[in-house]
């Protein structure tokens, strides 16, 4: 069942729910949602960005692939965040099937000349890209950001963006942010905005940073016009928060199959909250 991002997401654009793509960072995370997904029959989407594909290198999506390939739900590896046109043939190269290009905090020619060159060599070989339009910032240091200052997406500049460069799914600004919101701060996505950017855009609609963002709010974006939602530090502090918990607990601890079991199971809870928010459960069956 292994597929490009389009594969999936043009299936969740017609049907109106969100593919859920979670950023995995090592095989425990990877396995785990993995059988989740499978359980629950939910397309989804592998995502690594350029730092978490330093930490687990190329073998991995070696790995990735060899799952994917006797997976019963559709399933793409997506290079999430990817910073320049040669990371991106790079990740070709290493058998992503989805890429991102995003040169959102580059003037809005700049942005389109570099989506642009990504998706004719994308495109050469049958994959599909995302790009970005507007930025979101961030709100830790683990954030991919790069921009200071949030820029809410145009409708009339989403028009132009995806014309000129023939993209085949969008990143949208539209009031989240990447990382964990600080104590105080209260997230609001300007859901008219979503209404107005997919009246006169077709293609699939991504939204990224959405931890700590209302489960309302999240649930009409993904049945409004969003197919694909990127979800990793949610599952991440999950994952961890668990395996601090669990070595606490015995200082002699050592052995990965004692500790792990009890995080992924963690992990899986709130991502198996997201895939049914997401109206994803399930939907593996229109895919075949």
């Amino acid at each position: 069942m292994l597929t490009s991002g389009d594969g999936v997401l043009k299936v969740a654009n017609e049907a109106g729910f969100a593919v859920p793509a979670f950023n995995i960072s090592d095989y425990a995370m990877f396995a785990g949602i993995s059988d989740l997904c499978e359980e629950l029959q939910a397309p989804w989407i592998v995502a690594i960005h350029p730092d978490e594909y330093a930490h687990v290198g190329p073998d991995f999506i070696k790995a990735v692939i060899a799952r994917a390939h006797r997976s019963s739900v559709p399933m793409a590896i997506h290079l999430d965040h990817g910073g320049s046109y040669e990371q991106v043939i790079t990740s070709i190269q290493n058998g992503f099937t989805s890429v991102m290009i995003d040169a959102s905090i580059k003037p809005f020619a700049e942005n389109v000349a570099i989506t642009k060159k990504v998706v004719e060599a994308a495109h050469a070989v049958g994959l599909s890209v995302e790009a970005e339009l507007g930025t979101i910032g961030a709100n830790d240091s683990y954030g991919e950001s790069g921009a200071s200052v949030v820029i809410h997406t145009k409708p009339e500049d989403a028009v132009k963006f995806v014309e000129e460069t023939g993209v085949d799914s969008l990143a949208i600004a539209i009031g989240t942010f990447h990382g964990l919101y600080p104590a105080g701060m209260k997230p609001e996505l300007k859901l008219e905005l979503l209404k107005e950017i997919k009246s006169v855009v077709s293609i699939p609609l991504v939204l990224h940073g959405g931890s700590n963002n209302p489960d309302t709010e999240i649930g009409i974006a993904a049945h409004t016009g969003i197919s694909k939602i990127n979800i990793s530090s949610d599952i991440k502090v999950a994952y961890h928060a668990k395996m601090r918990e669990v070595l606490g607990d015995d200082p002699k601890l050592r052995e990965p199959l004692m500790i792990q079991p009890a995080c992924v199971e963690a992990m899986n809870v709130v991502a198996a909250h997201k895939i049914n928010l997401f109206g994803a459960a399930g939907k593996a069956a229109l895919y075949r």
